[in-house]
């Protein structure tokens, strides 16, 4: 063993390598958007899982790495849940343990050196087990889908191309192909051949799906402008930051006004005169308005955040009540159990209902728009659905500005780059106090986005598109191949250990020459 490896011989030592080791893929993603890292980031966690000395220790490095994994993606959260974001960063981290152990079962092989098979194998099973922590920590309940690996390609084009194909998830499953092959090449370099191969298999799968998937069509445009406050304390001061901004757009020949999250503070039933003034803006500027209201309703129990269409003649009528609701952020899971959040952080003091199903607007000038609602934008299945029902542009209003100087503003934006992608849709991203942002059907920036420091609005050419991507016909394949690969992994190894402990075949006692069977020679 060598120094190194004496050094590690420390349980704690190697567990906080691990969290350190687990933490790197974090800078892939935005603010740093070191894309081209992704690719090996997870490398260096890869090869220390792989020297532990028995699939417990496996396990544990795992489970290090993925705590370091959530807490790195989800930083920006500590001044609203102090300690308690660590607790969600060792809960969540022990999903990876299964997958830690996944790895030294394949990469360690009984001797230290795996197979060409084993190899090969992994680079099938390693990816798809890493598709199903995904999964599973994509619930709403246990945070929701932010910092999925594939997320970090948001500004990448051959990779935008392949969400268009199978969503984000086929993204995670190549990167984490890549790791695998790379570790091989610098950990098991008896066993390049299958990791070469899945290199070139992964180059085979990018190309074909840049030559062959298809294209979004042109189907005119549309100016659509979003409103931008900036940083102001109170709903009254915020509202009428927002109405001078609004009125600014008159005569600029808008189809839409989009306003961020929580930028109305009040029930318009509650409060006819704020509905009068926005009714009066939108006869100004020629537009509906799409506004957020964040108040308790004056028709049912409980605090909703909506998104509410107002046009010239008042209330349209069309409502979108945000369905997937930020855990500690606007509701606090197992209040009874949990409560105690609230004493230690900025977790929400009482629970937000939420609305039943997704809606589709039609705004006027034959445009029909998806509303989501804040982190509703990191789920694919709610775009996926809007575009199936019909939406011509998505919506995602938002407010990040209890994380104004972290990282979460730019991740926020660069989501709606993959979803835009996957839906064949474009995406327009409208926040309180930044980054607002607008992608077209293929995940491409349409102008510049509007960073933390702006207080503006701005109108925005949106170009449509028709068609129907292959993520949108087929939903969400990729996890359920990866499901399958595990399926049958998992059966063979149990076929394999009911072979190996069945009892052999009965085999009669030999008999003497005499014919006595246990005394020979009578």
């Amino acid at each position: 063993m060598n120094t190194f490896g004496h050094w590690l011989a420390s349980p704690w030592r190697r567990s906080t390598v691990a969290v350190l080791a687990g933490a790197l893929p974090v800078l892939a993603f935005p603010a740093p958007s070191l894309w081209w890292f992704a690719y090996v980031a997870l490398v260096p966690w890869i090869a220390l899982i792989r020297s532990a000395p028995t699939a417990k220790r496996a396990a544990y490095d795992g489970w290090a790495g993925g705590f370091g994994f959530m807490v790195g993606m989800h930083h920006w959260l500590l001044p609203s849940l102090s300690v308690f974001i660590f607790v969600i960063g060792a809960l969540l981290g022990a999903l990876w343990a299964p997958w830690g152990a996944l790895v030294r079962h394949f990469l360690a092989g009984t001797a230290g050196t795996p197979s060409r098979g084993r190899i090969a194998a992994a680079l099938a099973v390693l990816p798809s087990g890493w598709l199903g922590i995904e999964l599973v920590r994509s619930w709403q309940g246990l945070g929701g889908p932010w910092g999925v690996l594939g997320s970090s390609q948001w500004e990448v084009e051959p990779a935008l191309r392949l969400a268009s194909v199978g969503g984000v998830w086929l993204i995670s499953f190549l990167i984490v192909a890549v790791n695998v092959a790379v570790a091989v090449l610098v950990t098991v370099r008896e066993s390049r051949v299958p990791a070469v191969a899945g290199l070139v298999a992964t180059a085979a799968v990018t190309s074909a799906a840049w030559m062959w998937s298809p294209r979004p069509e042109s189907g005119g445009s549309t100016r659509i402008a979003v409103v931008q406050p900036g940083v102001i304390d109170g709903p009254d001061r915020r509202f009428a930051r927002e109405e001078q901004l609004t009125r600014d757009l008159a005569g600029q020949d808008v189809d839409l006004i989009v306003w961020g999250e929580s930028s109305v503070g009040f029930d318009l039933d509650d409060r006819p005169d704020l509905a009068k003034r926005i009714t009066a803006l939108s006869a100004e500027t020629g537009a509906d308005i799409l506004v957020n209201v964040d108040a308790r309703r004056s028709d049912k129990p409980g605090i909703y955040k909506s998104s509410v269409l107002v046009g010239p003649d008042g209330l349209t009528g069309d409502r979108y009540d945000k369905m997937r609701l930020v855990p500690f952020g606007e509701y606090i899971p197992a209040r009874s159990l949990l409560g105690w959040a609230t004493s230690v952080g900025k977790a929400a003091a009482e629970n937000r209902r939420h609305g039943s199903e997704q809606v589709v607007m039609n705004v006027g000038h034959g445009l029909k728009v998806g509303p989501m609602v804040c982190f509703e934008s990191a789920f694919p299945d709610m775009s996926r659905h809007l575009a199936q029902d019909g939406a011509q542009v998505l919506i995602a209003q938002s407010a990040t500005s209890s994380f104004q100087n972290s990282w979460a503003p730019e991740q926020h934006a660069s989501l709606a780059a993959l979803r835009a992608a996957e839906s064949g849709r474009p995406m327009v991203h409208s926040t309180l106090t930044g980054v607002s942002a607008v992608y077209d059907a293929s995940g491409q920036r349409v102008g510049e986005w509007v960073g933390t420091d702006a207080s503006t609005s701005r109108v925005y050419d949106v170009p449509l598109a028709t068609g129907t991507t292959p993520y949108v016909r087929f939903g969400d394949w990729p996890l359920h191949a990866a499901l399958l690969v595990l399926a049958v992994w998992c059966a063979g190894r149990l076929g394999r250990r009911f072979r190996r402990t069945a009892p052999g075949p009965l085999v009669p006692p030999a008999r003497t020459a005499h014919g006595s069977p246990t005394r020979p020679g009578r």
